[in-house]
């Protein structure tokens, strides 16, 4: 028997398997109907309306195409499986036809779609993929009217690993693992990347800290030294609405150095979408915390909390803000003083020099204008306190922003 009531009025989580569905269209129609018809998607306000009402995973278990591939994009966690899912705005065939041969895997495989941020994840199998949905899936409420559980928690509130003292090297232009780090101070095994094949220079997941249900935005420096490309921004801001949807507090580990500058970012308006991305920061309500690993600059580096509200925020020693790095500032700040000198790099030496003696993050506590600089060792404690805190002002509720 059909029922008549709303599909998300029972407020209850949606899994959608999709395999072999396309757009339930073809040209064919012309002779059958005797006309044709404007294009609409029966339905497609339900599908919207649980986007903003209860968690929904779409999975690929094969291939899908037109409105089979549109709704399988149309979720909070998407997937393909490798070597057995394809997705495809319009298939081989007709993409052939059009001039371009092309064969399915190179034009819908998992991995083609992971790495434009069109699916989130790939699994194996179908039993991976269900593996993962299960564990996506419980770190949400069953919908929005309600808030994300506490696990009995495993692991200890006061460990401290030493070796995070040492992890970021001291020399500004080497690198380090950020995921390290995360499973040094997020409770162990709780973290579950989101969206690993594309936007990589920003890392996004879903963790856990004394139990409690967080989201994580984190930088990584392995990808383009942390900055904001276009891909991260979009993924950035996808993920703040998926925190601000369910209600999950945010956690935030950041080594920004700005913007991703050059011809090519210049011409993909990369500064629109890392201002939408930090619109979404300056929109969240959720409760936020900030912990600044490494640099913290320009546009993006703005975007490590709204600096209008509370401010729950620490930063390691290692920190390093402001304007602009002085490496990348010194020509066009001092363009006349080195034009002037008879030695214009002995003068750029001297200037960096001068400059690299107030940029300790110390000289900024003093001023008031960072609130704590902790040894990063002690970054666990100071988290999972922040989540026991703030785990009763989560509020149930839709949200929206404007």
């Amino acid at each position: 028997m059909r029922s008549r009531f709303r599909p998300n009025e029972l407020r209850l989580l949606i899994v959608r398997l999709i395999d072999g569905t396309g757009g339930g269209g073809s040209v064919k129609t012309l002779e059958t109907q005797g006309h044709t018809y404007v294009p609409a998607n029966p339905g497609w306000n339900w599908v919207t309306d649980n986007l903003a009402t209860v968690p929904v995973v779409c999975l690929g278990l094969g291939p899908v195409a037109g409105l089979g591939a549109a709704r399988l994009v149309s979720g909070h966690y998407t997937l393909l499986l490798r070597k057995q899912g394809y997705m495809f705005a319009a298939g081989p065939a007709l993409v052939s036809a059009l001039g371009t041969p092309v064969t399915k895997e190179e034009l819908g495989g998992a991995l083609v779609h992971a790495k434009s941020g069109a699916v989130d994840d790939i699994a194996e199998d179908e039993d991976d993929a269900f593996d993962k949905a299960r564990r996506f899936l419980s770190y949400l409420p069953s919908s929005v009217d309600t808030v994300a559980e506490r696990v009995p928690p495993t692991d200890p509130v006061d460990r401290c690993e030493p070796w995070l003292d040492e992890i970021v090297p001291r020399a500004r232009q080497q690198v380090y693992k950020m995921r390290r780090i995360l499973e040094g101070v997020l409770d162990k095994g709780s973290f579950f990347e989101i969206g690993a094949y594309w936007g990589k220079s920003s890392i996004t997941g879903l963790a856990r800290l004394d139990g409690w249900p967080v989201a994580v935005i984190a930088s990584d420096p392995m990808i383009y030294g942390g900055g904001w490309t276009v891909e991260s921004s979009q993924k950035v801001t996808r993920f703040i609405e998926l925190a601000e949807t369910f209600h999950l507090p945010v956690v935030h580990f950041v080594d920004i150095p700005g913007v991703l500058i050059g011809v090519q970012a210049e011409k993909a308006g990369t500064i629109r979408h890392a201002a939408r991305a930090l619109a979404g920061v300056y929109q969240a309500t959720v409760p936020w915390c900030t912990i600044i690993v490494r640099k913290t600059f320009g546009v993006a580096g703005a975007a490590n909390l709204n600096h209008t509200r509370y401010r729950y925020r620490y930063a390691w020693p290692s920190g390093d803000w402001g304007s602009l790095p002085v490496e990348g500032g010194i020509e066009a700040a001092y363009k006349s003083q080195l034009e002037a000198a008879d030695d214009p790099v002995k003068a750029r030496k001297e200037i960096e020099a001068q400059l690299n003696r107030f940029r300790s993050p110390f000289l900024t506590a003093e001023k008031f204008l960072i609130e704590e600089i902790i040894a990063p060792r002690e970054t666990r404690p100071l988290l999972c306190e922040f989540a026991n805190l703030v785990s009763p002002l989560r509020k149930p509720g839709r949200v929206g922003f404007g």
